[in-house]
């Protein structure tokens, strides 16, 4: 039987769902997968990998409201990483990626997110706001891009445990010159580094 969501998420996604924004400084909770009674794992909840995701983890820096969360469980036999990516108060999002290298520093993509997993693809640009899930599947090796393809889902997870991927949100208003502010910032609006939760 799948676990509720916590109210502290509830809330968050209401508030960034509302007409008013929501508090730029507060953090958006999500709930970690659950497992329920016979083992298998709660998608709904979370996973064994996640991070917050902030305009203040980019690099550099974003002034910006929205806020975002991604969440990862790794399959018993790890061969496959289950994910969602959450995002809250946020406009014009048109990719999402992993990508390689530790914070403070920018690096390659090796896992495309959103739209789909399939490289190259993104979304329409200027397309206005987004909140709640906007896009969740299951990673497998097949997936992995840049310096990882070909490599196996194991290269990814050793990133993962060590501290070496982060999750990088993209914007883009379509509109002149880009990184004029929330909504246009192509080379990442919301990142965070990608941390291991646990089994």
């Amino acid at each position: 039987m799948l676990r509720a969501a916590s109210l502290t998420m509830v809330c968050a996604l209401a508030l960034a769902c509302a007409d008013r924004a929501p508090d730029p400084t507060g953090p958006i909770d999500v709930p970690l997968f659950l497992h329920d009674a016979a083992g298998g794992s709660d998608m709904a909840n979370g996973g064994n990998f996640g991070t917050p995701l902030s305009g203040n983890e980019e690099v550099p820096v974003r002034d910006t409201p929205a806020r975002g969360n991604s969440i990862f469980q790794l399959s018993d036999d790890g061969m496959s990483l289950d994910y969602k990516l959450i995002v809250a108060n946020i406009e014009n999002v048109f990719m999402a990626h992993i990508h390689l290298a530790p914070a403070g520093g920018n690096g390659g993509i090796v896992v495309w997110l959103y739209p789909s997993t399939a490289p190259g693809v993104q979304a329409p640009l200027g397309q206005g706001r987004i909140d709640g899930v906007i896009a969740q599947g299951t990673i497998t090796a097949a997936d992995l891009t840049g310096t990882l393809t070909g490599d196996p889902l194991s290269d990814l997870i050793d990133q993962l445990t060590s501290g070496g991927a982060y999750v990088n949100v993209h914007t883009n208003d379509g509109v002149g010159d880009a990184n004029t502010g929330p909504g246009d910032f192509p080379g990442g609006e919301i990142r965070g580094q990608i941390e291991h939760r646990g089994h």
